[in-house]
């Protein structure tokens, strides 16, 4: 029980501050690892209960758009951290030339700032945001920190990737790295971005698919073969020794030929054969290690590295900042074999961290945390359901009843605008469908073709991710570019004309729908025409 010193006043957090008041009873554990990790930064060991020092410094969040912070007042700017990241007796406001900071006086060694790292992140449209974070946060945290500020969704499929326009070379990082700690190795010209990569651990689902029966070995048989089944077993278990092993294309270091060479991937490192296809101690020689190096994905195209195909990746010390020197460029014959080396590559280096970081989402729901609820909002399509048909409205929490809302309020919809086109409204249903699927985050307009490849391989080609886009060769139409065995394809949606309303059709009328929101919802349930049904729209986000 804590006693109050002689002569203080009791001091009562104000209303909003429960997050403060958890931790000051020692109730840390109950907040998510994101703010555990953010608010010891930022909120002081005690109340404040001593002599208010004042500090200066640039702003933290636009150095162009300095903030104030001073008590008693708790007016929070917009541009601030949100209201619970703050000590209750701390605000922010706007004034002049610099950051002015009142706070507890303390010793050195817990001043609130301390360890505290500036980092820019950018999203896909070229906006960037600048944000204060702790020097142990992680990247999973940084991308939970970037969805609150950002109105997304989490779904646990955000990333941070490391982008080396120089060099052309980008990776996503995985979600226990340090965000500091991985800054300070790269470069000036390079930066970090913030989207989704749906396959980030897909192969945990599926590991068939990214990992071909041929290519799949046991290093110390010669023709040995790992059943599928204990497939993941044999990565994730340190004690057993899988390797992957297949031709790779490597670029001679200060040339721009390739050599066709037969690789193995094992825990050790990479090797490649200097006869055929021989695993013998005596035949193999190292080309790169796992432990201080990363692979990147290349996103110049061929042409650059005159590559022999287009799945070209590298493997990048992780001391070396811009010297193309130093890096090991490969290329494989085909997607699904670049996946497999990459994929086997992480698995091999981090082991079952990588297990552990994608059990903590399915760890955070079962917890039933107070963050673990996805911050909702118009951009990513998700408004709460309510009913308004009592007299006063309700938050519809089963997800059951919320969809029979949505389904009905769709019906309702359409015939409403059946009957206002019947009296003659000026708002004709037709028009309103051609216009009405520009506010979903699946459309993204008139892109190109290319575009539209290069948005599905970023982020991360399973099956399912799609994405609609306006048709270049019939202004009329549209497209379905869809993922399917880690293959985009495309589908062309047609209008039809029928009693005077025109529908779209991906099958040539067979099937028709109102707008292309029913159509997508329609083969997001159903497969119909498709090779797979519609699971993971390809979204940008503005930071």
């Amino acid at each position: 029980m804590r006693r109050r010193r002689k002569g203080a006043t009791a001091h009562t957090p104000p209303h909003g501050s429960a997050f403060y008041a958890a931790l000051d009873r020692g109730a840390a554990s109950s907040v998510s690892p994101l703010l555990s990790s953010f608010l010891c930064h930022f909120l002081p060991p005690s109340p404040p209960l001593f002599p208010v020092t004042s500090r200066t410094f640039a702003s933290p969040i636009c150095p162009s758009f300095p903030l104030s912070l001073s008590p008693p007042s708790r007016s929070v700017s917009s541009l601030s951290l949100p209201d619970f990241l703050l000590p209750p007796s701390v605000s922010l406001r706007v004034t002049g030339e610099c950051l002015s900071v009142k706070m507890p006086s303390c010793s050195p060694d817990c001043c609130l700032l301390q360890a505290v790292e500036i980092v820019k992140v950018w999203s896909e449209d070229g906006a960037g945001k600048v944000v204060e974070i702790p020097a142990d946060m992680t990247a999973r945290d940084v991308c939970q920190l970037l969805v609150y500020k950002s109105h997304c969704v989490d779904d646990n499929a955000w990333t941070l990737v490391e982008h080396h326009p120089v060099l052309g070379l980008e990776r996503c990082l995985e979600d226990h790295e340090l965000v500091v700690q991985v800054q300070a190795s790269m470069s000036s010209d390079s930066k970090f971005l913030f989207r989704k990569n749906y396959a980030k651990y897909e192969f945990f689902r599926n590991p068939l698919n990214f990992f071909p029966e041929h290519m799949v070995a046991l290093c110390h048989e010669s023709d040995g073969s790992i059943p599928q089944a204990q497939l993941l077993q044999n990565f994730l278990n340190s004690s057993s020794c899988p390797e992957i092993q297949g031709y790779l294309y490597v670029k001679e270091p200060g040339r721009k030929s390739w050599k066709k060479l037969y690789m193995f991937l094992r825990r050790s490192g990479l090797y490649y054969s200097t006869k055929g296809t021989s695993k013998e101690p005596r035949h193999l020689q190292v080309l790169s290690d796992l432990e201080d190096s990363n692979i990147y994905t290349i996103i110049t195209g061929r042409k650059l590295h005159n590559a022999p195909a287009d799945y070209q990746f590298c493997i990048k010390p992780n001391k070396a900042r811009s010297d193309c020197k130093e890096l090991k460029m490969l290329c494989a014959e085909d997607e699904q074999s670049r996946t497999c080396w990459m994929t086997a590559f992480r698995l091999l280096k981090y082991g079952i961290v990588l297990y552990q970081n994608y059990n903590v989402p399915q760890q955070r729901k079962a917890n039933n945390s107070s963050f673990s609820a996805p911050v909702r909002s118009v951009s990513e399509n998700s408004l709460v359901a309510m009913d308004f048909s009592g007299r006063t409205g309700r938050v519809i929490d089963n997800p059951v009843e919320a969809q029979s809302a949505a389904l009905e309020e769709g019906q309702t919809w359409r015939k409403r605008t059946h009957r206002m086109n019947v009296l003659g409204s000026p708002l004709h249903p037709s028009s309103l469908s051609s216009v009405i699927h520009r506010t979903q985050v699946w459309f993204h307009g008139r892109i190109m073709r290319e575009e539209a490849h290069k948005m599905i391989i970023q982020q991360g080609q399973v099956d399912g991710l799609f994405l609609l886009r306006d048709s270049q060769s019939n202004p009329k139409a549209f497209v379905l570019t869809l993922c399917h065995h880690q293959k985009i394809k495309h589908f062309q949606i047609l209008p039809v004309e029928e009693d005077g309303q025109v529908f779209f059709s991906l099958d040539d009328g067979a099937t028709k729908f109102t707008d292309l929101i029913h159509l997508v919802e329609f083969y997001q349930l159903n497969r119909g025409v498709l090779p797979c049904k519609l699971k993971h729209p390809c979204t940008a986000v503005a930071l």
